[in-house]
């Protein structure tokens, strides 16, 4: 059965829809001999060349999904010109496709990143259309009453349009610096990406934030036992509940699912710091 071109590609891990509808644009990408156009379909026998180079499609891959928590100062990008630390760096090498980013956080910002090699999963879970929910620890300088919740809650017009938090919760303070002082702690949801939304949100009511940790994306949970700068990869359990939070077809696994002997490894290595992962 013929799909669209992008389609087939962002699920052999090339990259999202978006992206690999560029690379289409530009004439990057042949079918059977023929520059592709942007609408073109395709099956996953054609050949398929990308930049001249044929590409291997898989249809009964394993989608994999890492969970990383990214600390401070490393960028999420592949690679970055002035030499920082990326998202990239500490992550498994793939034997085909590559790992994308599902969405990203800003130098200062740390916490939950997911990445995958199935690009039609990273599409939907960043498509503001299917609204999944983001959550962060954010600390604000400066001080925050109903009124301000409220607008946040009810929406503020930004550079790019209206933006708003689902919800807005007060936390206690979670450490001594912050008892009786301007810091204070604050849970919220949003449910889109919006290159710095959660800054820009809370910098139009004239606060700071100071602080900012991302702690869950869906219905994906950042464990305290995953530290920073570590990763692990989701089970079969966790991958479906991302696919079926996209209305996506999920995958079936097997018994001996590409993830399981990784898995163990990181789960044994987390063991001997004397923790477990659920």
């Amino acid at each position: 059965m013929s799909e669209k071109l992008q389609k087939i590609l962002a699920t052999a891990g090339l990259g999202s829809r978006r992206e690999l509808e560029k690379w289409i644009s530009a004439g990057r990408v042949s079918v059977n001999g023929a520059v592709a156009k942007l609408g073109d379909r395709a099956e996953s026998d054609d050949r398929i060349l990308v930049d001249g180079r044929p590409i291997k499609i898989v249809t009964d891959d394993v989608p994999r999904v890492l969970m990383y928590s990214k600390p401070e100062g490393e960028v999420s990008t592949t690679s970055d010109p002035d030499g920082r630390p990326t998202v990239f760096d500490r992550l498994p090498r793939l034997s085909r496709g590559r790992w994308i980013a599902i969405g990203r956080l800003d130098i200062n910002t740390s916490g939950l990143l997911l990445f995958t090699n199935h690009g039609e999963l990273a599409n939907r879970l960043m498509h503001p259309s299917y609204e999944v929910k983001r959550e962060y620890m954010v600390r604000i300088h400066g001080d925050v009453d109903e009124a301000m919740i409220k607008r946040l809650t009810d929406g503020v017009i930004l550079e790019d349009g209206i933006a708003r938090f689902q919800t807005v919760k007060a936390q206690h303070a979670r450490s001594a610096s912050d008892e009786g002082g301007r810091n204070r702690w604050f849970r919220v949801i949003l449910a889109e990406g919006r290159t710095r939304e959660v800054r820009r949100l809370w910098e139009s009511q004239d606060v700071e934030v100071n602080r900012l940790k991302r702690i869950s994306y869906g219905p994906i949970d950042l464990p305290s036992i995953v530290r920073s700068s570590d990763f692990i990869e989701l089970d079969p359990k966790q991958v479906v509940s991302l696919f079926n939070a996209v209305s996506l077809r999920p995958p079936k696994f097997s018994e001996k699912s590409v993830f399981r002997d990784m898995r163990e490894r990181k789960e044994k290595k987390l063991r001997a710091r004397g923790n477990t992962y659920k």
